[in-house]
């Protein structure tokens, strides 16, 4: 359903200069819809050398899908622009909300998991994708409170969303491991109640892990923790895109490349791995 586009980076500010005069090895780029919309200039110069070259992957921050306030018809006339004019492999967003009362917040913020939200949601989803003339992906987000008028877990609130939209997952790897640690459910659940077919891309970051809470930062290495789940995260799905994500503190891009080496390294190791073995079955009598 969705191209596998390998694995990639973050067009970042910083690095900027390095696209526009080398030709880093990498798969592919996802670049932040917003830093683009609207704008010329050597923005734009950077994202039309790095599509020259390889696949890119448009990721909004914020379109808010989950907000009760209208849908911002600017915001989506400037965003319908650019995937005509960039032609992206993926576009993706957050399942949060964000605005409010006339304000956006810049953060991403859970929905509550209820049958009212997922209605509305799902009525969103159609509304923009019918805009944008493409499947749209939404991400998961970290979480550090819950919602107690919930009334379904997260997977399958994420779940059903995909299947009545019939839009596809961004699933961040990393994300699902810290709301897993903050809020002590199982991270392989959530990923095994997640449909193979509706995954198009996944997430790796850094966090901090204060012990009793653990925080989305975007920032530094991707843990021990979070590689292994990556590792179960292939199994499940395949041969899935996957980005690394480094937004604070920013590296060399050398370091941002080792990582998505090390990434392509796990999933070509976890696909040649053979299947684990079959439970033995009892004969009937």
């Amino acid at each position: 359903m969705f191209p596998a586009l390998g694995h990639g980076v973050g067009l970042r500010t910083q690095h900027y200069a390095a696209f526009l005069e080398q030709s880093p090895r990498v798969d592919f780029v996802e670049a932040i819809s917003e830093n683009f919309m609207g704008l010329g200039g050597r923005p734009r110069a950077v994202l039309e050398q790095a599509r020259r070259d390889r696949p890119v992957a448009l990721h909004g921050v914020s379109l808010g899908i989950g907000s009760v306030e209208p849908l911002d018809q600017a915001y989506l006339k400037q965003w319908k622009a650019l995937v005509d004019e960039v032609q992206p492999a993926l576009v993706s967003d957050h399942l949060c909300w964000g605005r409010a009362h006339g304000h956006y917040s810049h953060d991403l913020w859970p929905v509550p998991y209820t049958e009212e939200c997922l209605a509305h949601v799902v009525d969103r989803v159609a509304r923009v994708q019918d805009v944008l003339g493409r499947r749209l992906l939404l991400e998961n987000v970290s979480s550090y409170l819950e919602f107690r008028a919930s009334e379904l877990t997260e997977w399958d609130f994420l779940a059903e969303v995909a299947r009545r939209a019939d839009c596809g997952l961004l699933l961040d790897v990393n994300n699902v491991y810290v709301s897993a640690r903050n809020h002590g459910f199982d991270a392989q659940t959530y990923l095994d109640a997640i449909p193979l077919d509706r995954v198009g891309q996944l997430h790796l970051a850094g966090h901090q892990d204060r012990g009793h809470l653990v925080i989305d930062t975007h920032e530094g290495h991707v843990c021990d923790a979070v590689w292994s789940l990556y590792r179960y995260a292939v199994r499940r799905f395949g041969d899935v895109s996957c980005l690394i994500e480094w937004d604070e503190g920013v590296p060399a891009l050398p370091v941002l490349l080792a990582e998505a080496q090390k990434a392509r390294a796990i999933a070509a190791e976890e696909r040649a791995a053979p299947p684990p073995a079959r439970a033995p079955t009892l004969e009937a009598r």
